[in-house]
């Protein structure tokens, strides 16, 4: 799913999350994609969080503190204090029955914060946060194991004062000192470019007492983010990981996830077989009227395949019972069996309003030969993206250009008003073309056939003036000898049918391109190092995005960082972010959001692929859900629930065990 708090999706709560983009991973391939980096559908939803809160309500007298229900980005929440529900939900949906769903690979830990090998798929399901996000508004935030929060107009500090009624599974309480640890622990044995960003950021937090944390914000920073930051933050429990600390760390693998305060624990791991969670009948929290008609299913299992295709027969033998597609393929050629045709699986395509995921594939800028732009300029013309959607995945694509495709955040013709003011003071650091000319669009090509020979012959004369000429051998070659090599990382099939007609487009224009698909374990540890040239992969983008950026596209920790797979440093592109997180309203926001679209579109280090608004999902049809789902979640996991007559009416039909 590409939430529109898409720098809050990749984060802790990702394995919570439910919408599916077509040309993703499915909720939990996705946190099995932690795969990708098990660290990475981990720790960006604290940076990610920070997309929205941060005025919750109109503004009392100056140097009064303002004590709220929640947050809001900007203007005021829709959801008043004391609200029953949210209005997406079915509040009389039925608990009981199971939701199972499928993940490809394998995982040897069922702890998401572990550096090494994979987590488990829905492995961070068990931890809670101080706020949860509304579906339907972009940007607002209720509370969750907080019921209030404070701060003054300055924002140089906040309140939580959490419920004395939020508990653990193993029934101790939730404390302020529990909130205080999980902040200290991601800070000691979390991410080092995580660790190092906080800790700037957030100089202090304390206990004031047993349900009230106070978190001190540096004066050196914008203090948009700032809120959000800390309220997204996992809360673990600090006796757990005490009783055990050597065993027990955060940043090492175990198949026990500890415990947490969610609606589901775990109930057994079979490594590389499948995961089974099971509603905690104590959950706390089931009568929050921010949970009311959610969590309802009595088990989530999750069945783990060795591939695609297995996974594809394993649903049509009804292994497991709900799929988010991610395939064109399969959503165009797979769902001719019989249960389809009868109607037993539904095909369902769910309108979707978040930003679409920046699909692509990236080049390491680590690597000297991505230095030069007409280099990457080139590397993008030799895909063929008509072709591709045409003969690969069925027409049923749209061509990205935008990180904000389809957006008010999208960068669209000449720069005018705010935005190029915002990029005149940036003049002497940026291409000064990007002044005066419409942002930079994905290329065309003609779909007859793999190779654009127009696109080629342009993209050769690039490589001629950059100084990578032909040498006898037919390849690219620079002035010291050295060949141009370039090899695309991946573990997955069916990216590999996608990418091995551009790799051969590569070699045609003389350089040395191979494609090396390894094992999951492999690429997720490589990919961490940085040692690819090229990979594919998506930036989850924000309807109202914050903090995250820095993450993605900043500086500060770009040679190490996993959020930042390109090892993009730029400093117009930090000044840029800058902004984002500081502006203080919406269409500053926009503005700012477009110039920087602008400016990475202008930077060519990633060849744009494709996108999809609406959700692909398949599923036997003892599955229920709203009638009106909200426009940025498609909650496969905790708004959906099963019909018992459906269910029992297909089991009596041998249609399902």
């Amino acid at each position: 799913m590409a939430s529109r708090m898409a720098e809050k999706q990749t984060g802790y709560q990702q394995g919570r999350r439910s919408q599916i983009r077509a040309g993703q991973a499915n909720p939990a391939a996705k946190a099995v994609e932690a795969s990708h980096a098990s660290i990475r559908a981990v720790l960006l939803l604290i940076l990610g969080f920070a997309l929205a809160l941060v005025h919750a309500l109109p503004l009392r007298a100056e140097g009064e503190t303002v004590k709220s229900h929640g947050f809001a980005e900007f203007g005021t929440l829709k959801y008043p204090e004391g609200f029953a529900h949210f209005e997406y939900v079915n509040p009389e949906a039925p608990k009981g029955g199971e939701l199972s769903i499928s993940a490809v690979g394998t995982f040897d830990s069922m702890n998401p914060f572990t550096r090494n090998g994979r987590a488990g798929a829905l492995a961070s399901n068990h931890f809670e946060s101080l706020l949860v996000e509304s579906y339907d508004e972009p940007g607002s935030y209720y509370g969750l194991i907080a019921e209030s929060l404070e701060y003054p107009p300055s924002q140089d500090w906040v309140v939580f004062n959490l419920r004395p009624e939020a508990r653990f599974s193993d029934g101790s309480p939730v404390t302020a000192d529990d909130v205080v640890f999980s902040h200290n622990i991601l800070l000691d044995q979390g991410l080092q470019s995580y660790a190092e960003a906080v800790r700037k950021r957030i100089p202090k937090a304390e206990a004031l007492g047993p349900h009230q944390v106070k978190f001190y914000f540096s004066p050196d920073f914008p203090r948009r983010a700032m809120i959000s930051q800390v309220a997204g933050t996992p809360v673990f429990s600090k006796a757990w990981f005490e009783a055990d600390p050597e065993n027990r760390r955060l940043d090492e693998p175990r198949l026990d996830p500890g415990i947490g305060s969610g609606p589901y624990i775990l109930e057994k791991a079979e490594i590389n077989q499948r995961i089974t969670y099971r509603r905690n009948p104590d959950y706390w929290g089931k009568d929050l009227n921010v949970n009311i008609g959610r969590h309802n299913y009595d088990t989530i299992r999750v069945e783990y395949f060795g591939d695609s295709i297995a996974a594809m027969e394993g649903f049509k033998a009804g292994v497991y019972t709900l799929r988010p597609e991610n395939s064109s393929k399969s959503w165009a050629t797979s769902y001719d069996f019989e249960a389809v045709a009868n109607g037993n699986v539904i095909k369902d395509e769910i309108p979707d309003g978040n930003v679409p995921a920046a699909n692509g594939f990236v080049m390491n800028l680590l690597r000297p030969k991505f230095q030069d732009i007409r280099v990457r300029e080139a590397v993008q013309l030799a895909f063929n993206f008509e072709w591709t959607n045409e003969s690969l995945q069925y027409g049923l694509f749209r061509h990205r250009s935008s990180f904000w495709q389809d957006s008010a955040l999208e960068a669209k013709g000449i720069p005018q008003g705010r935005e190029l003011e915002v990029l005149t003071a940036l003049a002497d650091q940026i291409d000064p073309a990007i002044l005066t000319s419409e942002p930079v669009m994905a290329h065309s090509s003609k779909p007859k056939r793999p190779n654009d020979r127009r696109n080629l012959r342009r993209a050769m004369q690039l490589l001629d003036e950059a100084g990578w000429a032909v040498n006898g051998e037919g390849l690219r070659q620079n002035a010291e000898g050295e060949v141009l090599k370039i090899e695309f990382l991946l573990d997955s099939p069916t990216l590999e049918r996608i990418v091995g007609p551009y790799v051969s487009n590569l070699r045609a224009m003389g350089i040395d391109a191979v494609l090396n698909r390894v094992d999951y374990a492999q690429y997720t540890s490589r990919r961490r190092e940085k040692e690819f040239d090229m990979i594919s992969t998506a930036y989850p983008m924000a309807l109202e995005p914050s903090t995250g950026l820095y993450q993605y596209f900043g500086s500060e920790a770009h040679e190490f960082s996993v959020f930042n797979p390109a090892g993009l440093a730029d400093p117009a592109v930090d000044a840029l972010i800058d902004n984002i997180v500081d502006a203080k309203t919406q269409a500053e926001l926009h503005s700012n959001a477009q110039a920087l679209d602008r400016v990475l579109r202008a930077k060519r280090f990633m060849v744009p692929t494709w996108y999809l608004d609406v959700s692909w999902v398949a599923y036997w049809k003892q599955y229920a859900y709203p009638e009106n789902l909200p426009p940025y979640d498609t909650g496969l996991l905790d708004l959906w629930w099963v019909d018992a007559d459906r269910e029992a009416e297909l089991k009596a039909s041998g249609a399902l065990r």
